[in-house]
């Protein structure tokens, strides 16, 4: 089991950046680029459900965005957005639910993506 689960927004930290985003989900869902924004926030806030889930997680969860992700694992810069890693003790990060299995879910079968892949 990992010692935490890093999710990765593809969207930058910074008020303009999260008001173009929230727009962008309004005006053109279909188009917008970060599906686990898209499924665990609603306008302005995360979901209550998604919260509730993760706070029952047998382990912590951090989140971060792109430019944060970008400046904390460089190495890392060029892979694929939203994506949520399995971080080791020793720091070391695994693939955990890749850009694509996070594209084709919804907020419950995201839940259940996560079950299935911490038991």
């Amino acid at each position: 089991m990992p010692q935490r689960l890093l999710f990765v927004y593809n969207a930058d930290t910074g008020l303009l950046p999260g008001l173009k985003d929230a727009f962008h989900k309004i005006l053109s869902p279909a188009t917008y680029p970060c599906a686990l924004c898209a499924v665990t926030y609603g306008a302005t806030s995360m979901r209550p459900e998604w919260r509730a889930f993760i706070k029952n997680l047998p382990v912590p969860v951090q989140f971060l965005h792109r430019d944060e992700f970008g400046r904390a694992f460089p190495q890392w810069r060029g892979h694929r957005l939203p994506a949520a890693f399995a971080v080791a003790e020793t720091g070391e990060l695994q693939p955990f639910l890749t850009a694509e299995e996070m594209a084709g879910a919804d907020l419950n079968g995201l839940m259940q993506q996560v079950r299935e892949k911490l038991a």
